[in-house]
């Protein structure tokens, strides 16, 4: 009798939980993140957030297709593509991509015109005059670069594209930007730790990965020529500098793109991250979704700027809230 009481409690708080349970699926840029906050929920209130780590790509796909309660994605959908299929967009937090590299040398210096030779294929070699003359005191082996880029439709491959097609006309004409492009090389990897992971292990190796990704597998990173010339490090500061004259229009659900900003300080491959919901949802649906992200407003901040991402400024929070209020979500 014991163990059949014990059972059937069992049964209903798992049975309570399924229901309750919040399902997501997209980008991996914020997936450290994503996941803290989702853990940190669930002791608080015991509601379950389920996030797949499979790509802006996908988790665009999986929201078009109703078959996740919230899509993720670091590509924002443009008004006109989010009024089309019926989705509600609006941002979480900012971030940066970085160039990590495999090599024994410190603060390396990449300007736009090498970063993009490297990912051209024109570039081949670390001692390549391009990359030696900005980095004089350094030296750089003779030794072939191994280019790894994504291989999955990825908003951190949007980031890193539209970045380099606002810096290098070449790269803008040849090959443009996208969740997916057609690389002229690079070996693929899947997500952002896939990247990571190559890169740790291919000696003169180079690749883009969000900020936490190489943090976390200890990668290092390159400080990267910005729009005014100067060689910049990623940092929740220079991410910052590089949001600073972000507008954040809900009539545009938040459309905004944080490459090549203007600014001294401003890091020129940051990019916000959004979430994407349906409004033909029930509206009970979304407001599940829009507790857990409005307890992340209030209550993530601290975990974010741990992480490197940057939280979005209280004014923005606002305006998302107020938008939350006009679709009847908050």
């Amino acid at each position: 009798m014991k163990k059949t009481l014990l059972a059937g409690v069992f049964i209903s708080v798992v049975a309570v939980s399924a229901s309750e349970a919040i399902n997501g699926a997209g980008a991996t840029f914020p997936y450290p993140l994503y996941s803290k906050w989702a853990y940190l929920y669930q002791k608080e209130t015991g509601i379950r957030v389920n996030y797949q780590p499979i790509g802006s790509g996908g988790g665009v796909r999986q929201i078009r297709n109703r078959t996740v309660d919230f899509g993720a994605s670091d590509a924002p959908l443009k008004p006109e593509e989010a009024e089309k299929f019926k989705l509600a967009q609006f941002p979480t937090v900012i971030g940066g991509v970085v160039i990590s590299y495999n090599l024994p040398v410190k603060d390396l210096k990449l300007s736009s015109k090498a970063i993009c030779g490297i990912f051209l294929g024109k570039i081949t070699r670390w001692n390549d005059p391009l990359i030696k003359k900005d980095n004089p005191r350094i030296k750089l082996p003779d030794r072939k670069i191994a280019v790894i880029r994504r291989s999955d439709g990825s908003g951190t491959t949007w980031i890193f594209t539209n970045y380099l097609s606002k810096a290098c006309p070449e790269w803008k004409k040849k090959v443009g930007y996208g969740k997916a492009v057609n690389w002229p090389t690079g070996i693929g990897a899947k997500g952002n730790e896939g990247v990571a992971n190559y890169i740790k292990r291919v000696k003169g190796s180079i690749g883009y990965v969000e900020f936490a990704f190489a943090l976390e597998n200890k990668l290092k990173t390159a400080l990267v020529e910005n729009r005014e010339g100067k060689f910049v490090k990623p940092s929740v500061k220079s991410f910052q500098a590089a949001a600073a004259g972000a507008v954040w229009d809900p009539a545009k659900n938040f459309y905004e793109v944080l490459t090549w900003q203007k600014g001294k300080e401003a890091y020129p491959i940051a990019g916000a991250t959004f979430i994407l919901i349906a409004k033909d949802y029930p509206i009970s649906k979304n407001k599940k979704v829009i507790r857990f992200f409005d307890w992340a407003y209030k209550k993530g901040d601290k975990i974010a700027i741990e992480l490197h991402y940057v939280p979005l400024p209280k004014e923005v929070k606002e305006k998302v809230r107020s938008y939350w209020k006009a679709h009847g979500w908050f």
